[in-house]
């Protein structure tokens, strides 16, 4: 398609708008619907078919969209929350590792360090507060940073947590990019399909996926960035919002929370 997007339903519309109203879009299903007053997408990419036509492993990836000038922490959080233990489907007692991908030091790319700094990590309290966190769901967390800081691909670094851990699953959290700049720092995309670190930005890395972290890997994302082509500029130059910075912070906090909610609903 030429426009580079993370997002499944843009994937999708973008598709539908190459191929013109006559042609059907084999191999995927979708739909809209609604969240406590949030406007959420389902697109499901069945086989071979639909992943050849939108560029994504087969999935399921669930979009909810935040309204214009959201500032409402809580809200946003219990919608997708609420998505996400929809998407998990987590038995009582299994445990999660969070990985927090990206670049704290890249503002747009800070999203999954910032996520990570306010989840309640639980693995290291039921083991040795028993009495008191015994109930819980265990949840642990890592920061896998980026090559360029640390020599090891995310993949290395996440592999050898999960054989530590010994989680039911990994969440991922990471920026993504969009083709829609109104769809920037405003859309959350949910996806059972893991994530390959990087490709928001044309730096691919080793895909987190179930074949190579031999657990199911989820996903948790916002556009942060977008190509500069999509807009009428040079393809290959990212831009990204000029309040980026409180953008992030915002979007850092509702994760953390719906990941909270989602995770430790007993709790919060």
């Amino acid at each position: 398609m030429g426009i580079r997007t993370d997002l499944a339903m843009e994937a999708k519309a973008l598709w539908e708008k190459s191929a013109g109203k006559t042609t059907k879009l084999a191999g995927v299903r979708a739909r809209e619907r609604e969240r406590d007053g949030f406007a959420v997408t389902d697109v499901h990419i069945l086989d071979r078919r639909g992943e050849a036509a939108l560029g994504k492993p087969a999935g399921r990836y669930v979009t909810l969209e935040l309204p214009p000038l959201a500032r409402d922490v809580r809200p946003a959080a219990e919608a997708l929350a609420a998505e996400l233990r929809r998407l998990l489907r987590l038995q009582p007692g299994q445990g999660v590792l969070v990985a927090g991908l990206g670049n704290e030091a890249v503002t747009p790319d800070a999203l999954g360090p910032l996520c990570l700094r306010g989840l309640f990590l639980t693995r290291h309290l039921i083991r040795h507060l028993p009495e008191q966190f015994g109930g819980v769901r265990p949840v642990s967390a890592v920061a896998p940073g980026v090559l360029a800081t640390t020599g090891m691909e995310s993949l290395e670094l996440v592999r050898g947590a999960v054989r530590h851990v010994r989680p039911a699953c990994v969440l991922a959290v990471d920026a993504l990019a969009a083709a829609a700049p109104e769809r920037l720092c405003r859309t959350f995309q949910l996806s059972d399909a893991g994530i390959v670190p990087g490709s928001g930005v044309g730096n691919a890395r080793a895909a987190l996926q179930k074949r190579t972290l031999g657990v199911p890997v989820f996903c948790l994302g916002v556009p942060t960035v977008l190509d500069a082509g999509t807009l009428g500029g040079p393809r290959g130059m990212i831009v990204t919002p000029r309040d980026i910075d409180a953008q992030v912070r915002f979007l850092g906090r509702v994760a953390a929370d719906a990941v909270n909610l989602a995770l430790h609903p007993e709790i919060y």
